[in-house]
Formats: C-alpha cells, sequence, structure tokens
C-alpha cells in the first residue's frame, strides 16, 4: 500500500511539490498501479521467452530532405529579447 509518506519521498525526488489534494490523487493512482502489477506478476510467463531488446526492422522516418532554413535576421526579429546578436533566454536551472 502506498503511504503519504511514499508520495512525499517519490515528489521530493522528482522535485514536485504536490497540493494536499494532488498527494491524496496520487496515494489513490499510485495503489491502483500497483494492485495492476500485482495482478500482472500472477500471469504465468514460463513460456515467454525473455526480450532484451526490441528490433525494429524499419524506421518510419521520412527521408532526410535538405531545405532552406529561416534567415537568422528573419529569425531574431520574432525574438521576444535579444542580446549580442542571438536570442535572450531566461536562466531555467535554480540549483539554489
Amino acid at each position: 500500500m502506498i503511504t503519504r509518506d511514499d508520495v512525499l519521498h517519490v515528489a521530493r525526488l522528482a522535485r514536485l511539490e504536490l497540493a494536499e489534494p494532488e498527494i491524496e490523487r496520487m496515494i489513490e493512482d499510485l495503489g491502483k498501479i500497483l494492485e495492476h502489477m500485482a495482478q500482472l506478476n500472477e500471469l504465468d510467463t514460463s513460456a515467454v521467452v525473455p526480450t532484451s531488446h526490441v528490433a525494429v526492422e524499419t524506421a518510419p522516418f521520412r527521408a532526410d530532405e535538405v531545405v532552406t532554413g529561416l534567415a537568422f535576421e528573419t529569425a531574431l526579429a520574432e525574438a521576444p529579447r535579444q542580446s549580442d546578436g542571438g536570442f535572450a533566454v531566461p536562466a531555467f536551472v535554480d540549483e539554489g
């Protein structure tokens, strides 16, 4: 059974801040997931060959085509902020 402490521990590891309703919902949702996994563990898989990887015969991608890109000046003109001839972006990592 998933406890509140389990949810808070996982949230801390994932660096998530959960509101009280989210904590309660996660307790319920994670509990359902573990119940389903327990049901799967009851299946007899002794005749199933273990799979170490799945081979893909063909990649479902389109062929590469060289196309003309957006002109630098045009792209930069659309930027909300510019700095030293390039795009200015906010810092997004705060280890504080």
